[in-house]
């Protein structure tokens, strides 16, 4: 039963981010043009903007945003109302349906990263027990405040190495 509270809190999580960055982004184009829809060109160019906001906002690696193919088919399946444009809602659920993947591939990282650090960093400290000058701070640090050191360190490599 946990499990599954967690997995629906994560998932509140994930909708309320894209529900953020969606809005934002609607909001400044409205704000901008004027309209309340959306051309395919226009977005296009919004979906630019949501990819270049997940990729500064989430850990993990840089994600492409898709092709114009796939636009103009995703957009044409949101377009509930067939006038050839996108409003608001119509554009949050685009938004969800292309981001989908993008939120399993970060969750699935974090996991993984979160998962092996505690291991590492006890695995770590022991080592460094005969290290002169380093050794001797590192064994008076608590084993959950070196654990925490040491999973920073990871997801920060995790995230250096998928953005080289």
């Amino acid at each position: 039963m946990g499990q599954i509270l967690e997995k629906l809190k994560g998932n509140e999580w994930k909708e309320r981010q894209i529900r953020k960055i969606s809005d934002k982004i609607f909001d400044h184009y409205k704000n901008e043009t004027g309209k309340v829809n959306m051309t395919f060109e226009e977005l296009h160019i919004a979906v630019l903007l949501v990819y270049n906001d997940i990729n500064k906002r989430l850990p993990g690696p840089h994600f492409d945003p898709p092709k114009k193919e796939q636009i103009k088919i995703l957009m044409q399946e949101s377009d509930i109302n067939l006038d050839g444009e996108l409003d608001r809602e119509e554009f949050v659920k685009f938004i969800t349906r292309i981001t989908e993947d993008t939120f399993v591939t970060v969750s699935q990282g974090l996991i993984t990263a979160l998962a092996v650090a505690p291991t590492v960093a006890l695995l770590t400290k022991r080592s460094t027990e005969n290290i002169p000058g380093v050794g001797k701070v590192v064994q008076k640090l608590p084993n959950s405040v070196y654990a925490s050191l040491v999973t920073l360190v990871i997801v920060m490599c995790q995230q250096g190495v998928e953005n080289a």
